[in-house]
């Protein structure tokens, strides 16, 4: 797994640009569908226990990552694990800066692009508007949060990720991973972790509702825009995605990609072997 970590690690870097950034924008949308599928499961399951509703969300996003792995795209928060190559000298800092840069931005990319989309197709309207005010709570949340709470939640979110990503290097199967991003995903949602690429998509849709939403929708839950204060872009980019970035390389970088490879790859081991 370690060596397959490594071998894929070379290869990520060395994929030509239009594809790095092709494959990345698949892997935001990817991502997106499993917050859209999720944010749907999950609408109309307050009269569920809480960690009942947690777990049926969870499993809904697994999707997301499902697809990344399963069909092919590049991921930033899986790209962590790039690390291992590069602690084993078979990837310069560059060209890991580069593609952690050039897949973040299409991750956004297509993230955003597909919560617009959602946002046209007036989804929100699902439910008598109870799938739109599902997704202006979570959005608000997610903006509400301290910044120091949203690197630890990041760093837990992008150590579960990194994990599934490092179990799928053992599948001989499709079937196997399926299974290997099932538990670890499923639990970071559920947890209430937060994940950036996710939020790319989650707290935009959340903006473009609360901005746009048609007079159909707010008279028909009675809500306002004036509930979700904590809503702007300014937070969304300053208060969430900034720190849960950060979160997530720590915990990708630090507390998987790092520690496998001094486990199992720095050239003592390497040596005894």
């Amino acid at each position: 797994m370690a060596r397959k970590a490594e071998k894929v690690g070379v290869a990520k870097v060395n994929l030509d640009a239009p594809s790095l950034f092709a494959l990345a924008v698949l892997a935001g949308a990817f991502i997106a569908l499993g917050a859209i599928f999720a944010t749907t499961v999950t609408t109309g399951a307050s009269s569920l226990p809480f960690g009942v509703a947690k777990v049926l969300g969870g499993s809904a996003f697994c999707l997301g990552l499902i697809l990344v792995i399963a069909a092919g795209a590049e991921l930033f928060t899986g790209n962590n694990l790039i690390v291992m190559a590069w602690a084993g000298g078979k990837v310069s800092t560059k060209r890991l800066l580069y593609n952690w840069v050039v897949v973040y931005i299409g991750n956004f990319v297509g993230s955003v692009l597909t919560a617009y989309m959602m946002f046209l197709s007036r989804q929100y309207l699902f439910g008598d508007g109870q799938l739109g005010l599902n997704v202006l709570t979570t959005a608000n949340a997610k903006t509400g949060l301290d910044f120091g709470q949203a690197i630890v939640l990041g760093i837990f979110c992008n150590a579960l990720v990194c994990l599934a990503v490092w179990l799928s290097f053992s599948a001989r199967s499709l079937t196997d991973k399926i299974l290997a991003v099932l538990f670890p995903i499923t639990a970071f949602v559920a947890a209430g972790f937060e994940h950036s690429v996710a939020n790319m998509y989650f707290i935009p849709t959340g903006l473009f509702v609360k901005g746009g939403a048609v007079a159909e929708f707010w008279a028909t839950t009675g809500s306002t825009a004036s509930e979700f204060a904590n809503l702007t872009w300014t937070n969304f980019l300053l208060a969430n995605l900034v720190p849960v970035t950060i979160g997530n390389i720590i915990g990708g970088v630090g507390l998987v990609g790092l520690v496998y490879w001094f486990i199992y790859r720095r050239p003592q081991h390497l040596a005894q072997d």
